[in-house]
C-alpha cells in the first residue's frame, strides 16, 4: 500500500511550493460506506474540518467509530465514497497501521527505498532512523520478522526522519516502554512544536495537553471542538 502512494506522490515532492491559501489539510463532506454480511454500513456521514500548518487534530470516538478508517482515508491508503481532501501540506503515511513496509525487504533497505522517493538524504535519514529506533542488527533483518513495535518503531523513526509538514498518528505513541514512549514524547510534541498533526487517540491527557482541537465521531457523525477539555469531557459520555 505504501509503494503505490509513493508512486503517486514522484511527482508532488516535499519541496514543491505551495500557494499559502492551499496550505493545509481539507476534508470536505467525507462519506465513506463499507459493505458488511448485514449490508451496507455508513462509517463516516458528512465529515469536514481543516487542520493547517501547527494545528493538532486529535480524533476521538469509541473503538469502531471510524476513527482508523479516517486516517486511512487522509493518508489515500483508501478512497472515500464521496467527499474530497486535499492535500496541501506533506502528509505521512499512517503510523500504526500494518502492512506499510515491504516485508521481504530489510528496514536498512526500506530506508533507502522511502528516501529515494522523497529525495531526501538516504545517510542522514538512516542515521537518524537508526538512533531514534534503537533496532541495532534488527535494522538489517527483514521486516515480516518484525514485532509489532519494532514495525511502529521504524515507521515512526522514518516518518521523523523524513520530515513530513503533518503526521498522521493512529495511537503509535503508546508503543514501547515507558522510556521509549517519553522519547516519542520528546520528539513529537516538544521537538516538533511547528509540525501539523492529525491523531487519533484514547489518551486524553495528551489531547489536552497537546492538541489544539478535537473531532468527536459517533454513529459517523463529527463534531469539532476547539476547547479540548469540553471535547474530552464528551468523549468521556459516549
Amino acid at each position: 500500500m505504501l509503494r503505490e502512494r509513493l508512486r503517486r506522490e514522484r511527482s508532488h515532492p516535499l519541496a514543491a511550493a505551495k500557494p499559502a491559501a492551499e496550505r493545509a489539510i481539507i476534508a470536505d463532506n467525507l462519506v465513506m460506506d463499507v459493505q458488511t454480511e448485514h449490508g451496507k454500513r455508513r462509517v463516516l456521514d458528512g465529515i469536514s474540518f481543516r487542520v493547517g500548518p501547527g494545528d493538532r487534530l486529535a480524533v476521538l470516538g469509541r473503538n469502531g467509530a471510524g476513527k482508523s478508517t479516517l486516517i486511512r482515508l487522509l493518508a489515500g491508503v483508501q478512497r472515500p465514497s464521496s467527499g474530497h481532501i486535499h492535500r496541501g501540506l506533506s502528509l505521512s503515511w499512517p503510523l500504526g497501521l500494518n502492512g506499510a513496509f515491504a516485508g521481504e525487504m530489510t528496514g536498512y533497505d526500506n530506508v533507502r527505498f522511502i528516501a529515494a522517493i522523497y529525495n531526501a538524504p538516504w545517510r542522514e535519514v538512516l542515521e537518524y532512523v537508526a538512533d531514534f529506533t534503537e533496532l541495532g542488527d534488527s535494522l538489517y533483518e527483514p521486516v515480516r520478522i518484525y514485532s509489532n513495535g519494532m514495525n511502529a518503531r521504524l515507521a515512526l523513526g522514518l516518518s521523523l526522519a523524513i520530515n513530513f509538514e503533518c503526521l498522521l498518528i493512529d495511537e503509535v505513541i503508546v508503543v514501547g516502554d515507558q522510556r521509549f514512549q517519553q522519547k516519542c514524547f520528546r520528539e513529537i510534541f516538544e521537538n516538533r512544536r511547528e509540525h501539523s498533526m492529525i491523531l487519533a487517540v484514547h489518551a486524553m491527557d495528551v489531547v489536552e495537553a497537546y492538541c489544539s482541537e478535537a473531532l468527536v465521531l459517533k454513529d459517523g457523525k463529527a463534531r469539532l471542538f476547539s476547547d479540548t477539555k469540553l471535547a474530552t469531557r464528551i468523549y468521556a459520555t459516549l
